[in-house]
């Protein structure tokens, strides 16, 4: 693995081994974060590939750009045909049209890299004191501490069980509201502490997750709209796969491999289920029937890749069969 990032990719060697990279192929990262997967997939696809990279982080995409140069053309990172696009995933596939790029390998990693998660201004985590943004861009006008300080009760509630599938959601829009009636919640450790006054957390060595993860994951999704981004992500993978069979340019090559990493139901759901239906409908085939999880081995030394979940498709045409 490359020195110039120390970022670790989850699912990193069955990344490069279900989507096949092949010397002078398109490899498109919808969420570039600091490159890791990009680099890994770079010597494969060679000097004459292409790398575009996608991410709504801008430190993070100028970074996962000087990688993924450096371990294209280690020798000339400049000459190396690497494209950084700086936005939401959604609206990537019409970029690509834009550009006249035709993807030969599409990843999308639904989790967040380590410098978001562990960079207390953020405000992703709640392990980290910090303030309760949640932003992955920062130019967004709404961040977590609006949510919780402005929304009705009601509303947190919904918001809670909905996205963080929190059966505790009604208690702690409760205890929200109380408090920020005496002053307003600013801070990830504010609302984690009220979540776990909020929540029963009984101790001991085989505890449950922390009272507060549920809440800080819907919160997260909902400054983000991740579950609307991922959900017109893969409908222009539908739209994409039928140009295909169409035999009209899109965004997709005929025989685009498609894998989407995710890290709950919530994500692996629309997932699975897309898939299932362009798998019906002719337009892809499933190359995994069940989704790769990570090794024992890659837990042990990145216990976030626990969660992660790996389905992968190839985009057909009237000639693969």
């Amino acid at each position: 693995m490359s020195k110039q990032y120390s970022h670790i990719p989850v699912l990193a060697d069955e990344g490069v081994e279900y989507l096949q990279p092949q010397l002078g192929q398109v490899f498109v990262d919808c969420t570039a974060g600091l490159g890791g997967h990009a680099c890994l997939i770079a010597p494969a696809i060679g000097p004459t590939g292409t790398i575009v990279l996608n991410d709504m982080d801008a430190g993070n995409l100028a970074r996962a750009e000087e990688s993924a140069r450096i371990a294209m053309s280690p020798d000339d990172p400049k000459s190396a045909n690497v494209v950084a696009i700086q936005g939401n995933f959604a609206q990537l596939p019409q970029e690509l049209v834009k550009r006249g790029i035709q993807a030969d390998m599409v990843l999308a990693d639904l989790g967040f890299a380590s410098t978001q998660v562990d960079d207390p201004e953020r405000g992703l985590s709640f392990r980290h004191s910090g303030p309760l943004d949640m932003r992955l861009d920062q130019s967004s006008p709404i961040d977590a501490k609006e949510l919780v300080n402005t929304l009705p009760e009601k509303e947190i509630g919904d918001l809670i069980k909905q996205f963080g599938e929190e059966k505790h959601g009604r208690r702690i829009a409760r205890k929200i509201v109380e408090a920020r009636a005496l002053a307003p919640i600013e801070t990830t450790d504010q609302l984690a502490d009220l979540i776990r006054s909020a929540v029963p957390y009984p101790k001991g060595p085989r505890s449950p997750i922390h009272p507060a993860t549920r809440t800080f994951q819907a919160l997260r999704i909902v400054v983000n709209d991740e579950l609307g981004s991922l959900g017109l992500l893969l409908r222009s993978i539908g739209f994409g796969a039928k140009k295909v069979q169409s035999g009209d340019t899109g965004w997709l090559s005929p025989g685009a491999r498609i894998a989407i990493i995710a890290f709950h139901s919530l994500e692996d759901r629309p997932v699975k289920q897309s898939f299932a239906r362009l798998g019906d409908e002719g337009l892809v085939e499933l190359i995994t029937r069940k989704p790769v999880g990570a090794s024992e081995q890659e837990i042990g030394m990145n216990p976030r890749s626990r969660s992660a979940k790996m389905r992968v498709c190839r985009v057909l045409d009237s000639t693969i069969g």
